[in-house]
């Protein structure tokens, strides 16, 4: 039985204790926004990505769409993450393209092998990496991962980023009921919304039969925020090995291997590229470190078939040489339909971004005289 099933049958038991953490949760929110905690603030501005559940909403994505609009612009950005399930030889941690995935973290060393204009920067305490990374590579922004519940770093803008199931059968189910850190009352933070849904996604079984537009009518136009969709579309396959690229497989039989927080999004995205599901789906734990057991075992499990992978799950496999033949999913993030925006996102953003530095501008010429 999974949790999400185990969270269903013990709702009635369960619900109350996520009231109660959400009140917690507002009480700590009203600390940080009262001054009674001490928050950092550089003088620059601060975009947070996040989301209100936990896992699959797709934040490395938008991070690293976000990092490239700022490569187009000439601008430098610093990433402050924390590095789920690394552990850093020092801290903070600068990571580099070379760097060991088991000191930074997975989605960290994805971040900095795609980006390489951009500054990685792991760190558990972000009020520390913070001026850390600002004193030494004074970015233009800052780029605070999965910091919407992170509270210690201020922020300008918060970008929530959800999915079908939290406007679904999800919505203000906070822990331990469900997979929200925090109540519905704390998206009134958001500046803007983005949801993260496949080409043809609707709600189908998680309200009723709405659809995706219907839900965030119901659930977030009260907001007042734009809202975005956005989808990973499948670009193709790269070797571990670096000695092939491929469109796709050719219609050969292939299995997924994969560390995500949702297979079966990824699993879904491969259908799309290869035209058939997997013919076994082989989960791990999110952020799972691989070994050459693991690899042996996949390896058995395929019985000859290719083997599949994420590009998160390749930087640690790549490490690998019984991985070498395995085949990396590439992805692109591409945008779907807005709602109650007034510009598409990379327009919005940068505009936003544009006049947040204007504000800013002159705190940054004072720090320089």
């Amino acid at each position: 039985m999974d949790i999400s099933e185990l969270q269903r049958r013990l709702a009635p038991a369960l619900i109350p204790f996520g009231v109660l953490y959400a009140q917690a949760m507002r009480l700590r929110r009203r600390a940080f926004e009262s001054g009674r905690l001490h928050q950092w603030r550089p003088n620059c501005p601060v975009v947070s990505v996040g989301n209100i559940g936990w896992g699959g909403s797709g934040k490395t994505p938008m991070c690293g769409h976000i990092l490239r609009l700022a490569t187009a612009r000439g601008e430098r950005a610093v990433v402050l993450t924390r590095g789920y399930g690394a552990k850093p030889h020092r801290l903070p941690l600068f990571v580099t393209p070379t760097e060991n995935p088991t000191s930074c973290g997975d989605e960290p060393l994805l971040l900095a092998r795609s980006h390489p204009d951009a500054r990685v920067v792991v760190d558990p305490v972000r009020r520390r990496s913070g001026p850390w990374a600002y004193e030494r590579f004074d970015p233009d922004f800052v780029l605070l991962d999965d910091g919407f519940q992170h509270l210690p770093v201020a922020r300008d803008l918060d970008l929530v980023l959800l999915t079908p199931h939290d406007l679904g059968q999800g919505w203000d189910r906070v822990c331990p009921a469900g997979t929200w850190r925090e109540g519905a009352s704390a998206l009134s933070r958001a500046g803007a919304f983005c949801v993260k849904v496949g080409p043809s996604c609707t709600l189908n079984g998680e309200t009723g039969g709405d659809d995706i537009a219907a839900a965030i009518r119901r659930r977030l136009a009260p907001l007042g925020r734009p809202v975005y969709t956005f989808f990973l579309r499948p670009g193709g396959l790269k070797r571990l090995d670096g000695k092939a690229r491929a469109a796709d497989l050719g219609g050969e039989r292939y299995v997924l291997a994969t560390g995500i927080a949702d297979p079966a999004q990824a699993a879904a995205t491969a259908q799309a590229l290869l035209g058939s599901p997997p013919a076994l789906l082989i989960p791990f734990a999110d952020h799972h470190a691989f070994t050459a057991k693991d690899v042996t075992d996949i390896l058995a499990k395929a019985a000859g078939a290719q083997v599949l992978v994420t590009a998160k799950d390749a930087v640690k496999l790549s490490r690998l040489s019984e991985a070498g033949a395995f085949w990396a999913l590439r992805t692109k993030l591409e945008w779907g339909p807005a709602h109650g925006a007034p510009q598409p996102f990379d327009q919005w953003f940068t505009a936003e971004l544009d006049a947040l530095a204007e504000r800013y501008r002159p705190l940054a010429a004072s720090e320089h005289l």
